[in-house]
């Protein structure tokens, strides 16, 4: 699905690349803290992302090796009822299923969140066929170094990203925190394959219970989010994209929540947001950053912290004035781009670059 876009993007680049300031990373910035008045945390965005094949212990530990605070995993769930980390429940773009003649039969259409999708989901595998199948680069036009990858690695289970963390706590005595997405709650619910308990469970078995505890748990969904805000005093964060809403509301629209009604609503059972990053700040029609928003502060007004996501270091991903070279895959500033983010005062960020953007917050916060 990406090579139209990259062909399109590559054209924009070209035509843009001479007017690229590089100044721009070094611009002086007047910065707004965070709500807590600390340093932002960086998130490993399913691990080192970036760097090898995402949601694979590999890409966790190197997450961490990079200097992440937390590692953010995407769950979803197995037919014998074991959380799993993938993108999504339809694995055909993150393993090699479809090279696996004993499972051609499991090949299936169904309607996730109102769309249909057509390939292999989770919830007809049980953990142990799961564990036949390895995992592959999901965006080998953007990433081909990570190509090299692939077949490598299983996926993991929920319970061993726990127990990779615990090791690292074990042998370094440093607490890396873990920040996991509930993925198509209320679907996994209606087929009797609900996240909640397993993953509470879990968390609780290895010490990630409490709200002083290194652990986020998010979706965009709403009515998750309110149920574990029943069961847990984890801190929860309510996903926002730019478009549409919550699946489970039909009626709500995400913008609606990011007004301040909406944000002072959200704050009786969330203690933070992940919104896009253009929600911060937009783009202008040249593709460079604009101005922000105000939505940090006004989050931060109803005592919600802000973690918007993504960012990435390929020129594809990036605002104009960050990109390099002539490519869609070429590496741009990311870094730059990244402080333009902090100085609203959002109090995290989600990276596939956990290394580079560790430097981007410890060059921006002077350490």
């Amino acid at each position: 699905m990406f090579r139209p876009l990259l062909l399109n993007l590559s054209l924009l680049i070209m035509a843009s690349a001479c007017s690229v300031q590089p100044e721009n990373s070094e611009m002086p910035i007047q910065s707004v803290p965070t709500l807590s008045g600390e340093p932002p945390l960086v998130i490993a965005h399913r691990g080192a992302s970036g760097n090898v094949v995402e949601h694979t212990l590999e890409a966790y530990q190197r997450g961490i090796d990079y200097g992440a605070d937390f590692i953010e995993p995407d769950l979803v769930l197995t037919k014998d009822g074991v959380l799993v980390a993938r993108h999504e429940n339809e694995i055909s773009g993150t393993t090699n299923v479809a090279d696996k003649p004993e499972f051609a039969d499991r090949k299936r259409t169904k309607s996730i969140d109102g769309q249909d999708y057509e390939g292999w989901f989770t919830e007809d595998f049980t953990l142990a066929e799961l564990k036949t199948l390895r995992a592959k680069e999901r965006l080998p036009d953007v990433r081909p170094e990570n190509v090299q990858y692939d077949g490598q690695f299983e996926i993991p289970t929920f319970e061993e990203i726990l127990q990779l963390l615990k090791a690292h706590e074990a042998k370094t005595g440093e607490r890396v925190g873990v920040y996991p997405e509930t993925k198509h709650p209320s679907y996994f619910a209606a087929i009797g394959l609900a996240h909640e308990e397993p993953m509470l469970a879990l968390l609780n078995t290895y010490g990630f219970d409490g709200a002083d505890d290194p652990v986020f748990i998010q979706s965009f969904e709403v009515s998750n989010l309110r149920s574990l805000d029943k069961k847990t005093d984890i801190r929860l964060v309510q996903l926002v994209a730019e478009e549409s809403g919550p699946f489970d509301l039909p009626d709500m629209r995400y913008a609606d929540m990011l007004t301040a009604t909406g944000l002072t609503e959200m704050a009786k059972y969330a203690d933070g947001i992940g919104p896009s990053k253009n929600l911060v700040i937009p783009r202008n029609a040249e593709g460079r950053l604009g101005a922000p928003t105000g939505l940090v502060a006004a989050a931060h007004k109803a005592g919600l912290v802000v973690h918007p996501w993504t960012f990435r270091i390929e020129n594809v991903f990036l605002p104009a004035d960050f990109r390099g070279g002539y490519t869609a895959s070429a590496i741009g500033d990311m870094k730059a781009e990244i402080k333009a983010y902090l100085a609203t005062g959002v109090d995290g960020i989600f990276s596939d670059n956990p290394r580079e953007a560790a430097m981007a917050v410890d060059q921006f916060s002077g350490k």
